[in-house]
């Protein structure tokens, strides 16, 4: 039975790494992973290995890991009789350009660019199946393939996704012709000065687990429907930030979460009222009685309106219904259109920016925004007092 704490447990078991011109990192991981797990371990033997490279990174691969001779991927399996394992040259993703043609190498921002979206999808797909484990290496390509890589799983890791690099041993680590610790007898030459005859079953290859903070169940519907690297990275930061909420009394638009809601006079004056009531620290506010008018509740809400709006004119159809007194049918009515904008714009995002109900019968509601997060839009009107009227004559 497959279990977070034990990857293993996965039927589908997925090595994903980068690579450049040094493929040695995929046979140098499957066997710290496979055949020799660190102290503690249990083996994570990969039902398939995925790569993202350039076509540089592709050719070295498929020479050095997937032909015939020296055909190392091949050999490890058999050295260590390891079970079949899916690689093959449909498993390696090469970085595309803006015109879609394969990246030969990463050497400017914006081939920096495209490779962190490509790795950013990757990762988004590898990560949508439940009984999958993700293992991912970031000991290949270049730096910044690494990085992004790494970002992009904790992003859009499960509990039972993990992360790693791989360490190897000097001399053996610089050397090419080096791709895992034989079992037998395998003499390779050096790099050194003098050069010196170097036995590959001497090596020792193992895996530095690297920690990372998930932040997938955090963001989860938040990141859905971001397309590349920046768009996700920007969805993210919203989503963790403190909730900011900027409201233009001159054009009746509040900006939550960085975007732009335009709202009608009234729905406007219901979040403006919770807002400044919220920066003032005021206490939560009862809703109006249902069924009949309520005029109590309407000239609070009136007496707010107008601290908040500071000295713009309140819309005449608004003002005139207010003065006539509201019922709670007025008050639910607007406020669910509200929501509603507030949701369609925003998704999950919305949270923070709705008048929450504090629950039981007496219904009184509030916005969980801190008066710090709260900004006014106002030039050349004088901002909302810090102590208005008092809360006298409305409902309790």
């Amino acid at each position: 039975m497959q279990h977070p704490e034990a990857p293993p447990s996965y039927p589908r078991r997925i090595l994903l790494s980068v690579t450049g011109m040094s493929p040695q990192v995929i046979t140098e991981t499957l066997y710290a992973l496979s055949v020799k797990p660190n102290a503690g371990a249990a083996p994570f033997v990969p039902t398939e290995v995925r790569l993202i490279t350039t076509t540089l990174g592709f050719e070295q691969a498929t020479l050095n890991l997937l032909s015939d001779q020296p055909g190392w991927f091949r050999r490890l399996r058999e050295d260590y009789a390891l079970p079949a394992i899916h690689f093959t040259t449909d498993c390696i993703e090469v970085i595309t350009g803006a015109d879609g043609k394969p990246l030969a190498d990463i050497r400017t921002p914006e081939h920096n660019e495209l490779a962190a979206d490509f790795i950013t999808r990757v990762v988004r797909q590898l990560t949508t199946e439940r009984d999958t484990a993700l293992h991912v290496s970031i000991a290949g390509g270049r730096k910044t393939m690494g990085f992004y890589l790494g970002y992009a799983l904790s992003l859009f890791a499960r509990p039972q996704d993990r992360l790693s690099h791989v360490l190897v041993s000097h001399p053996y680590e610089s050397n090419p012709d080096f791709y895992y610790p034989t079992p037998y007898q395998h003499i390779l030459q050096s790099r050194l000065d003098p050069p010196l005859a170097l036995d590959a079953a001497r090596a020792e290859v193992s895996l530095a687990e690297i920690p990372f903070v998930s932040l997938r169940h955090g963001l989860q519907g938040f990141l859905e429907g971001s397309t590349d690297f920046r768009a996700t990275v920007s969805a993210a930061r919203r989503a963790l930030s403190p909730p900011a909420l900027r409201l233009n009394v001159f054009t009746h638009t509040v900006t939550a979460a960085g975007k732009k809601i335009a709202l009608t006079p009234t729905e406007f004056a219901l979040i403006a009222v919770f807002a400044w009531r919220a920066r003032d620290s005021r206490p939560a506010l009862a809703a109006p009685i249902k069924d009949q008018p309520d005029p109590a509740w309407s000239a609070q809400f009136l007496r707010d309106l107008s601290a908040a709006f500071g000295t713009t004119r309140i819309p005449e159809n608004l003002l005139a219904r207010l003065r006539a007194g509201v019922d709670g049918n007025f008050f639910s009515q607007h406020l669910s259109r509200l929501h509603r904008k507030l949701r369609q714009a925003l998704g999950p995002a919305a949270s923070p920016y709705l008048i929450a109900n504090a629950g039981g019968k007496a219904r009184r509601f509030s916005l969980a925004i801190s008066a710090e997060g709260i900004l006014w839009d106002r030039k050349g009107i004088q901002a909302p007092p810090s102590s208005a009227t008092p809360d006298t004559n409305f409902a309790p």
